[in-house]
């Protein structure tokens, strides 16, 4: 009889040690028998473990009665060294492939050069624009994160804390602050001393401002370097928190309030300077600006030092436009109203900001 080749027969499999139990001998022809499942040509004897003849169900890899091979197992004992035993499957796993732009086949995961640049300059860009997006809300104080928050609260005491020289300076440089860009500068002719609002305000203005409380009134009046222009510039520190202070700006935008005659400022007049003429009568343009970012309103109020009586008084934004005829227009009055309150307003802002930065 032929002999059986390892790992084709039950006996063979139990002496591998592997987990698989012996199975039934298989079938072999005995003397002038033929297989059961004889096929043309039937006679002929196939030995365990052969390939299978045309017909034969079993998978390759099985032995006659279709159980897996165990030599064939991941459990099959290795050769010394770590090898795979023999007749045990070596498996490995090639990379993936993909396709390029040319419907060239291409490993996965991997970048063209021009993919890697491409990517890494959308990092960049991304980076600069959040930075970008958080330094520019930082600069116009409209976050709300905990440096706004700090910042609010610190303007509120300014008005005791900070003297007086920082918040109206004795001397304010415009530049590019007058018509056509011209450069200005204002000197400080008066303060007046710090009050409550019972008088400082008519009527009218008095009440559209109440709903923020008056705390502290802060004055200045400066002329110009011809000395023909004087301009109050105020500061009414506020009672009111950020939200308060939000709703009375949002009331004078819609309501336009900032724009009607009947509620602009009084100047602060003082006797023995060129403001000594500077009285409601002469108010020629103004401006007023309720700040968000700090309990504070902003305003200014600016007329002839000649003490001339203004008939038909102008917002200043009005009277900055190009091609305004008015007399304050042509005088350049609103410019010296708009640009001593941005600048006032800004140096507020600044020391502010500089108050939360400073160690606690």
């Amino acid at each position: 009889m032929p002999e059986a080749r390892p790992g084709s027969g039950g006996a063979d499999r139990a002496e591998a040690g592997s987990a698989y139990a012996p199975t039934r001998p298989a079938w072999r022809p005995g003397a002038g028998e033929v297989a059961p499942d004889a096929r043309p040509g039937a006679g002929q004897e196939r030995r365990p473990g052969t390939d299978p003849g045309p017909g034969d169900a079993r998978r390759p890899g099985t032995d006659p009665e279709g159980a897996p091979d165990p030599a064939l197992s991941w459990s099959a004992p290795m050769a010394p060294g770590g090898t795979p035993g023999a007749g045990r499957p070596v498996v490995s796993f090639g990379e993936p492939e993909g396709y390029d732009e040319g419907a060239r086949p291409r490993p996965l995961g991997r970048r063209g050069r021009s993919q890697a640049v491409a990517a890494a300059a959308c990092l960049v860009l991304g980076t600069g624009l959040i930075g970008g997006a958080v330094t520019g809300s930082w600069l116009a104080g409209d976050s709300d994160g905990p440096g706004a928050r700090n910042g609010f609260a610190a303007a509120r005491d300014m008005w005791h804390n900070v003297p007086v020289d920082q918040l109206f300076p004795p001397t304010l440089q415009g530049e590019g602050a007058g018509p056509g860009g011209a450069d200005r500068t204002w000197t400080r002719i008066a303060v007046a001393p710090d009050s409550g609002c019972e008088d400082a305000f008519d009527a009218l203005l008095r009440k559209a401002l109440a709903p923020v409380g008056c705390e502290r009134l802060l004055r200045a009046t400066y002329t110009d370097a011809t000395q023909s222009h004087v301009t109050t510039v105020g500061l009414l520190f506020t009672k009111a928190d950020a939200a308060a202070m939000t709703s009375l700006a949002r009331r004078f935008d819609k309501e336009r309030l900032d724009r009607r005659t009947d509620l602009m400022p009084l100047p602060y007049a003082a006797k023995g300077t060129a403001a000594a003429d500077f009285g409601a009568g002469q108010r020629a343009t103004w401006t007023v600006s309720v700040l968000t970012d700090a309990p504070v309103v902003v305003y200014a109020v600016s007329g002839w030092a000649d003490g001339r009586t203004v008939d038909t008084p102008q917002p200043a934004e009005d009277a900055m436009e190009s091609g305004a005829t008015t007399a304050p227009a042509q005088a350049g009055l609103g410019h010296e109203a708009q640009g001593l309150a941005d600048r006032v307003e800004r140096g507020l802002r600044k020391k502010a900001g500089t108050v939360t930065e400073q160690p606690s």
